[in-house]
């Protein structure tokens, strides 16, 4: 193989792995969080924070993971 396949194959996969597990984090983050706010009312404030802290994590990962495609597809 050429090294520009093997270039937009790494990209594609760094993409789509990179991408898809922080969307399926964050949906999971979300769904505990409801649950957590539907059997307790009262934790709102720190279910709600602690909440928005971890989809930032996760959301971290996936600009990670962009900034690592974009560096092998235009600088290596």
């Amino acid at each position: 193989m050429e090294l520009a396949v093997v270039r937009i194959l790494a990209v594609v996969v760094i993409a789509s792995l990179g991408f898809a597990a922080p969307a399926m984090a964050i949906g999971l983050i979300g769904h505990t969080a409801l649950v957590g706010l539907a059997r307790n009312p009262e934790a709102r404030q720190s279910i709600l924070t602690t909440m928005i802290l971890a989809i930032a994590f996760a959301e971290a990962i996936a600009i990670y993971a962009l900034i690592i495609a974009i560096v092998l597809l235009f600088v290596v």
